[in-house]
């Protein structure tokens, strides 16, 4: 019910069809001033990478609309206030983020934002688990430094991945904040317009703050690949949290898995519930934490795992086309290096690869930037004998020496720059000028490979996305090396808080009763 009250109050607002609409003299009430700010990334700790400004492909102005489809020029939500985008930098995940990148995309913002003060409220689109040399919650520290420039009054509302980190500086600074409901994430698009509708409805409908935020950290410590909603009991722990947003007395309700591959204090699982109804707030959160801690030791990898020999070995048995290998442990989507070459090194010392009639293999993707060079010097049809790979992180495997014939050539990529396909024997490698993750069949139909009729796809990935999902004829997750490496008890956690589940697999129940963080208002 009160999300059609809010629905009708928002199209009067824009329409002027309502008194609700005019000021006390009779006039047009003036549209909501709202910023956008947001600098995302998911970086491991664990990796010897490190992620530098360029990395961001920062949006600046009005080219942050771009980024967001509900912002279209004719859309509901882009009338509803007058926008004031600053920067919006997402970077691939990856390693570190310098301080020097750090300090100077905040530092833009700032200034950009310092121009045009005083806001109504700013959307703050975040991812959660950046990591920053030097600094703990990054996130953190920029929320504070933008609540220094926009002031207690400004409605901050806050949009994040369900993989982020919410510390307590966070929670405190922001006062509406929500995160996907989805692993693979299909609802970010849809979880960002939720932020952005919630802060217009709370302005709108004068409401302002919400009068309670609960937070709840939850001691548990799980990678993606285990807590996926496709599968039980993430699908079902999930369900619960849209009827818990959807009750009178509360905005939004969101459960954080946390992000597994940082050591640090805040990383850890997280409930929020924000509203005005202050034993709901605190009881829905509560039943939320339970539900959680409830099921932590129902959480399993979301498809098969296997050691890589044995992945290949049901691969190249196997009958079914495209087999997809997830080759886990340095995957580009998740904070690897994406230059480990252990796996491709294995690939290649099989004899079933070694002639051009063997099983097909596609292996996506290593980057090598003096490899690159040297295909687009043969020319496609050429022979290359060059290295690639390892170049940031060697601690596996050295590069990899790749001699064959150039297959393809293609530039242009966002992330990539420039693509070489290499086919030595029956494999067919892509060498990138910079690191990319292959998650659509065109990031490979582009190159002129077909994935659905090649025997093994190789990718640098955790849990297939949509696309790669309904292609699959069949799936393994390899247990590999790298960043990112699904064997958490052998990282060598030393900074996150203690006791943690799975780590302390015998710990005591903890206590999960709602924390109250307070308002902004009282920093």
């Amino acid at each position: 019910m009160k999300k059609i009250l809010f629905s009708l109050i928002s199209l009067c607002f824009i329409f002027g069809c309502s008194q609700s609409t005019k000021d006390q003299e009779g006039g047009a009430k003036e549209l909501p001033r709202i910023a956008i700010a947001g600098i995302a990334i998911e970086s491991s700790t664990f990796s010897p990478a490190l992620t530098h400004e360029d990395a961001f492909h920062t949006r600046v102005g009005d080219d942050v609309f771009s980024y967001y489809p509900f912002f279209s020029p004719d859309s509901l939500d882009r009338k509803r206030a007058n926008w004031i985008p600053t920067i919006r930098g997402h970077a691939l995940p990856g390693g570190t983020v310098t301080r020097e990148a750090y300090e100077s995309l905040v530092t833009k913002t700032l200034d950009m934002l310092k121009k045009n003060v005083p806001y109504d409220g700013l959307f703050f689109d975040i991812h959660g688990a950046m990591s920053v040399v030097g600094l703990d919650d990054p996130e953190g520290d920029f929320i504070v430094r933008v609540r220094e420039v926009v002031g207690k009054k400004t409605i901050i509302s806050t949009s994040m991945d369900l993989h982020g980190n919410v510390s307590w500086r966070l929670a405190q600074n922001t006062d509406l904040i929500t995160c996907y409901r989805k692993a693979p994430h299909e609802d970010a698009l849809e979880s960002k317009k939720r932020a952005v509708d919630n802060l217009l409805d709370r302005l709108e409908s004068g409401r302002g703050k919400p009068a309670y935020k609960a937070w709840i950290p939850v001691p548990i410590l799980l990678p993606g690949e285990k807590t996926s909603t496709r599968i039980e009991p993430g699908k079902s722990l999930y369900a619960k949290v849209a009827p818990a947003a959807n009750q009178e007395g509360i905005v939004d309700a969101a459960i954080w898995i946390g992000y597994a591959w940082a050591d640090e204090p805040r990383n850890h699982a997280v409930v929020m519930v924000t509203g005005d109804d202050k034993e709901k707030v605190t009881s829905t959160a509560e039943d939320l934490a339970n539900s959680f801690w409830d099921v932590r030791s129902e959480f399993e990898f979301v498809a098969p795992t296997a050691s890589l020999k044995e992945s290949l070995d049901l691969a190249i048995a196997s009958k079914k086309q495209p087999f997809i290998i997830s080759d886990m442990g340095d995957n580009p989507t998740a904070g690897g290096a994406g230059d480990v070459t252990w796996t491709l090194k294995e690939i290649l010392a099989r004899p079933e690869f070694k002639s051009a009639d063997g099983p097909s293999l596609i292996y996506a993707s290593i980057p090598g930037p003096e490899f690159v060079k040297k295909a687009i010097e043969a020319g496609v049809g050429g022979k290359v004998n060059a290295f690639a790979g390892a170049t940031v992180d060697a601690r596996f495997a050295p590069p990899i020496k790749l001699s064959g014939t150039v297959e393809a050539i293609e530039h242009g990529d966002r992330n990539a720059e420039t693509e070489v396909v290499v086919k030595v024997g029956s494999v067919y490698v892509i060498v990138t000028k910079k690191r990319k993750p292959y998650h659509r069949e065109k990031d490979f139909t582009n190159l002129g490979l077909n994935p659905r009729e090649t025997d093994i796809v190789v990718v640098k990935i955790g849990y297939l996305v949509p696309e790669l999902y309904n292609m699959r004829a069949d799936w393994i997750m390899a247990l590999t090396p790298g960043g990112v490496d699904q064997d958490l008890e052998h990282l060598g956690y030393k900074r996150i808080n203690r006791p943690m589940f799975p780590l302390d697999k015998d710990m005591k129940d903890p206590d999960l009763k709602a924390k109250l963080v307070p308002s902004s208002d009282t920093i």
